[in-house]
């Protein structure tokens, strides 16, 4: 036979909590870009890449300031010196400071790969949401004359433009953004597309507000995670066809540098076991594109929401 418990007040503690006080939310609303930047300092090799870039940034502009030496001044009686205390990178054939050289050489190398990335935002941004909001007929024909470019082999397109034009800053970037922005179109019309079958924007488009509207306030602030990686992985792309571009011949006129018309004149100076003419450059661009890359996974990370905790 089973004995009966008896219960007594003693053995129970009165909860005193305040019905209000028990049901606010304990932690602080925080808003999406403060915990994209929260997710991403947990990222350390992502900031390490943030930090090597703002490091590059910084030299670029302070850099060539920090001696006396000019990038174009040439010096016959100092030529090929090795690395010391007077000229930190050494100097090259023609006794120009590489260390002038290779921080002026940043100018140019990371202004062409961060205007090429802006060119090809603006117009794939543009062509694939359109595309991707008139659909039918308009976005067939608009995704058929972007393929046909595509198909065209990227750096051959570049180095018949760069023929036709003369040598500069600015035919690179016209050369290398001529089919660059189809990959961004392409990604933007992929995310607009998803992005029309949801209520929100069938709602928009149901009370009566315009392509440009839904456009500008839906579509693009919902789909600039993907964008926002897709250019911080176009720059090292950039940077790196215009290297290529350099060593090939087609770079910027001298007596500009970039880091690969670095690279290009420490071809000669290898032979005769200079090789710190070719190592300067060729880091730098190493050092970029590895900064660039994994800043860019990391980013991709931060801004996945799925990851939110």
């Amino acid at each position: 036979m089973e004995r009966e418990t008896t219960f007594t007040e003693d053995m129970f503690v009165r909860d005193e909590t305040n019905r209000q006080e028990s049901e606010k939310i304990s932690r602080p609303p925080v808003s999406y870009w403060p915990d994209v930047w929260r997710r991403l300092k947990e990222n350390k090799l992502a900031m390490v890449g943030l930090v090597i870039i703002f490091l590059i940034l910084l030299m670029a502009i302070i850099g060539p300031h920090l001696n006396e030496y000019s990038y174009y001044e040439q010096d016959f009686t100092k030529k090929n010196v090795s690395p010391n205390a007077e000229h930190w990178f050494g100097t090259d054939a023609a006794g120009r400071d590489l260390f002038t050289r290779a921080w002026y050489g940043a100018r140019i190398s990371l202004f062409i790969g961060f205007m090429a990335a802006l060119i090809d935002f603006a117009i794939g941004v543009l062509y694939g949401g359109i595309s991707a909001l008139r659909g039918g007929r308009t976005d067939n024909m608009m995704m058929r004359i972007a393929e046909i470019l595509y198909a065209i082999p990227y750096m051959l397109m570049v180095i018949l433009i760069m023929i036709a034009l003369k040598r500069g800053i600015w035919p690179i970037i016209i050369a290398m953004t001529i089919t660059g922005w189809i990959p961004m179109a392409r990604l933007v019309r992929g995310q607009v597309l998803q992005l029309k079958e949801l209520e929100f924007v069938q709602a928009a488009t149901a009370m009566g507000a315009k392509m440009s509207w839904v456009l500008r306030k839906h579509m693009i602030p919902n789909t600039f995670g993907p964008i926002l990686v897709n250019v911080t992985l176009t720059v090292p792309t950039a940077i790196f066809a215009e290297a290529t571009l350099s060593f090939l011949g087609l770079g910027v006129p001298a007596p500009k540098a970039s880091w690969g018309t670095l690279a290009s004149d420490a071809l000669g100076s290898i032979l005769v076991g200079n090789f710190y003419q070719l190592f300067v450059p060729a880091i730098l661009i190493s050092l970029t594109m590895f900064a660039f890359n994994v800043f860019g996974d990391g980013l991709r990370d931060a801004l996945d929401p799925r990851l939110r905790k």
